[in-house]
């Protein structure tokens, strides 16, 4: 009895000891996590196992997979709840004949110099159901991704096709000028509405290449194309008809003629603008004054000859009764675009203008309370002039008297200053601040615009009936004389709304040296003096350091300088420098006429636009405003390139991708296009 005793005590003891305890729990656990897992085997989804070719295939099937393959579980496509994990519920049903899982298509992705994943190359071919879907309406063209495709999505590559060319009726389109089908449908037309951006729906827009006249040349180079050009590339005789006997225009033979007169000038601009400077020796054509704006410019005679006293001029009409005014302006290689003083704001800064003129420019500017004069006014720069040659400055007529005496009250209640009048010539100033209308009468009107309105918000922004305030700090006022001020970074710089880390005076300074280094390896490599560059458009401007750059490097042209919605507004910095340029959303087409400009610039544009816009749009757009052997000049991320240049070849364009100076492996690459003349 004392043995059997001492034995169960013993055993009791050692049962007690830690290491029996651990290998009991460890038993128990194993035994009951083997028989859950049995249990909730059947209603769980069981893994996905990646394969690096079995052995236990047979050689048929090695042979129809890749060396790695992903193999499916039975039951992947069972759908599992979670909730019977937490609930009593018994799991759903299995179905006994499962279906096949669909084919997927196989995908490789690609890591570029940068480091980063892309998706944009496919084994096989596209899916055209979803190709289909893809299309935005565009004819003779399958689009590459879906509109505003974000980061990292699937994008499908596909082929485009040859676009067709328009009809020949299309040869002078502007598609937001020609909407017929919205024309005759406006409310009202009264206050200029048909003159103004009437743009066709998404999926109307332009989808073939517009064709030159049958017989076009290429243009006559400036200087002489200020005198003459081909009648065959502008093949209109309405104005010759019309203006003959004001000395605007003339035909000879296979030739227009510009004699360089005017309505109000008929025996020429030059001695026009010489009795403007003995008028007002302080507008300083050339010094103060660089920047104009040319309102009815008819054939842009005006400009043409300020050009020769450094003076760049924005000339500006609507497409009218008179054909092609603008046309003609920019065959002769004369700064112009289609614009008209109707219901909206044009599209340019305020304070943008050294000097404005209208010379017999039909317009009534003291109508609906002076709201067309109000817009110059907010245009016109602080201390600025503008100069009105118009019948009733001289007529002594009942009318035109009448129409003087409304234009002195309202110049005089807007505070501009009549600095002189003489013969057919009036010319007022604005004033450099606000004094003058704080210290109006109380309920004089029109009234100074209120503190919310922002006076450089221009893209279909409604014309206001007010007085634009002229900023407190004199920003806009203060510009250095011309040349200085396109070198110096101007005061409104610290105005532009960018996320920037260093000093906007260094970024600017530093934007310019780049701009100048650009330019001038293209002069050099490219040759861009034997070019005949004259009409030139950089599409997102910036600081407007690229036409800083040709002007510093003696390119004898003009830079249209277009400042995109999508980003910083920086249009009234380049105002400030003696540069001109427009706001615009390149999700619409612009305003001038097809065949304007010989060298199209766009730097960072589509990748910036391509989430916004379908590209191709941009492209058929850019296609219309190239003159025939014009040249197109993208720098942009090495992503968009091969879609635009799939689409260039579907316009005919000859392309020629090269690597920028950062090297093969940088981030962005160059494309030079070619526009066939033929």
């Amino acid at each position: 009895m004392a043995k059997g005793a001492g034995l169960l005590r013993h055993a009791a003891e050692l049962f007690q000891s830690h290491l029996c305890v651990k290998i009991f729990v460890l038993a128990l656990t194993a035994v009951v996590s083997f028989y859950l897992g049995r249990h909730w085997s059947d209603a769980s989804p069981q893994l996905v196992f990646f394969s690096g070719g079995s052995s236990s295939m047979d050689a048929a099937d090695r042979g129809s997979l890749p060396s790695s393959s992903v193999s499916l579980s039975p039951n992947a496509n069972v759908t599992f709840n979670a909730s019977t994990l937490t609930t009593d519920a018994p799991p759903p049903a299995v179905a006994a004949d499962l279906p096949s899982p669909p084919p997927q298509k196989a995908t490789v992705g690609i890591v570029d110099a940068n480091g980063t994943m892309t998706l944009d190359f496919e084994a096989g071919e596209a899916d055209p159901d979803l190709a289909e879907g893809l299309d935005d309406g565009i004819a003779g063209s399958n689009e590459t991704d879906a509109k505003g495709s974000g980061d990292g999505e699937r994008k499908i590559r596909i082929k485009f096709d040859k676009f067709r060319v328009c009809p020949e009726s299309m040869r002078e389109y502007i598609p937001c000028m020609d909407n017929e089908e919205v024309l005759t449908k406006l409310n009202s037309t009264e206050h200029g509405e048909r003159f103004e951006r009437h743009c066709p729906p998404e999926g109307k827009g332009l989808d073939c290449l517009v064709p030159a006249p049958k017989d076009y040349k290429k243009p006559i180079p400036w200087p002489q194309s200020r005198e003459e050009v081909w009648f065959s590339n502008v093949p209109h005789s309405r104005l010759v008809e019309d203006k003959g006997g004001q000395n605007w225009i003339s035909r000879d033979k296979d030739k227009f003629k510009f004699p360089g007169g005017g309505t109000q000038f008929i025996h020429g601009a030059n001695q026009y603008l010489d009795q403007i400077s003995q008028m007002v020796p302080d507008i300083a054509f050339g010094n103060h004054t660089r920047v104009a704006l040319d309102v009815g410019c008819g054939v842009a005679s005006f400009g043409a000859f300020l050009l020769s006293r450094n003076v760049t001029t924005m000339s500006i009409a609507p497409k009218d009764v008179h054909e092609n005014q603008i046309q003609f302006a920019l065959e002769r290689g004369v700064p112009a675009m289609i614009a008209a003083f109707a219901t909206h704001r044009l599209p340019y800064p305020s304070q943008a203008f050294d000097l404005i003129h209208c010379s017999r420019c039909r317009i009534n500017w003291t109508r609906d309370d002076g709201i067309l004069l109000l817009e110059v006014n907010r245009l016109l720069r602080a201390g600025g002039y503008f100069v009105w040659a118009a019948q009733p400055v001289y007529k002594h007529e009942e009318i035109q008297q009448e129409a003087w005496k409304d234009m002195e009250d309202l110049t005089t209640r807007i505070c501009w200053q009549l600095v002189k009048k003489e013969g057919y010539i009036a010319i007022w100033q604005k004033p450099l601040n606000n004094s003058c209308y704080m210290s109006r009468d109380s309920g004089v009107q029109p009234s100074v615009c209120d503190s919310e309105d922002q006076p450089n918000k221009v893209w279909y922004v409604n014309l206001k009936a007010c007085i634009t305030r002229i900023p407190e700090n004199g920003y806009g006022a203060n510009v250095s004389s011309w040349p200085a001020r396109l070198h110096d970074p101007p005061q409104r710089l610290q105005e532009v709304e960018m996320d920037s880390y260093i000093a906007r005076s260094e970024l600017f300074k530093a934007d310019s040296e780049y701009w100048n280094e650009i330019v001038e390896g293209h002069i050099r490599v490219f040759r861009w003096k034997e070019k005949n560059l004259r009409n030139v458009m950089d599409m997102k401007a910036g600081f407007g350091g690229f036409a800083a750059a040709l002007i510093k490097q003696q390119i004898d042209c003009w830079v249209m300088n277009v400042v995109p919605i999508s980003g910083p507004d920086t249009l009234p910095v380049i105002y400030d420098r003696g540069l001109i340029g427009v706001t615009h959303d390149w999700c619409e087409p612009f305003d001038t006429y097809p065949r304007t400009y010989d060298l199209l610039h766009a730097s960072g544009l589509f990748s910036q636009e391509q989430k916004r816009c379908n590209i191709s749009s941009i492209l058929l757009g850019m296609d219309r405003i190239l003159r025939p052997g014009g040249h197109v000049y993208i720098l942009d991320s090495r992503n968009v390139m091969e879609d635009i240049i799939d689409i260039a070849h579907a316009m005919g364009w000859r392309t020629d991708l090269r690597d920028t100076a950062d090297g093969p492996y940088a981030s962005r690459k160059l494309l030079l296009c070619d526009k066939s003349i033929s």
